[in-house]
């Protein structure tokens, strides 16, 4: 990893592992009447860092159909999706229609190393669960920064797929929220 800038995987995880938020779970720490503003003062300051999004078509594609049409986001989540530089992974969308937006087509473990090559801020990945495992079995993750809910699910696809993916790990930094959620960064080794 002689990369100049870090690749750094988020996600939202349960307590027993798994990224998959298909069911909706992490929505639970953003219910009406939950203090979240400690979490969104972390997530702002994540974002200043990072100037390079990088994900799956899924993700983007689920993120393409929500983030650009708000126009009452107060988390600053919204501004910075529509302005940071957006990488996408997929083999089939040919027209990424939204600003800022580059199609990754392969090979992608080469792009990706590339992008960390060049200079600038942190490059984040969130969700894309398939190109998250791809990059952590390439050991091209610089850190791991996971949102850790209050959750057990027994089921769903988790970021590390076996004990033979999960690389050297230093706790960097416990946080928790008042929501419930503590985020647990970790750098590799």
């Amino acid at each position: 990893m002689n990369g100049m800038r870090k690749l750094i995987v988020t996600e939202n995880i349960t307590v027993d592992g798994v990224i998959d938020a298909a069911e909706g779970w992490f929505g639970l720490a953003g219910a009406e009447g939950v203090d979240q503003s400690d979490q969104i003062e972390v997530l702002n300051a994540q974002m200043k860092a990072a100037d390079t999004f990088l994900c799956g078509r899924v993700t983007f594609e689920q993120m393409r159909s929500f983030w650009p049409h708000q126009t009452d986001d107060e988390t600053g989540v919204s501004d910075y999706l529509n302005r940071v530089a957006k990488f996408v992974v997929s083999s089939t969308l040919t027209d990424p229609d939204w600003e800022n937006s580059t199609v990754l087509r392969g090979p992608v473990l080469e792009q990706v190393q590339a992008l960390k090559d060049q200079p600038g801020g942190d490059i984040v990945v969130t969700g894309s669960i398939q190109l998250a495992q791809t990059l952590v079995r390439a050991d091209l993750v610089d850190e791991y920064r996971l949102f850790v809910y209050p959750v057990v699910l027994g089921r769903g696809a988790r970021l590390f797929e076996s004990a033979t993916d999960v690389p050297g790990l230093t706790l960097v930094a416990a946080q928790p929220f008042r929501s419930g959620v503590v985020l647990l960064t970790y750098a590799t080794s």
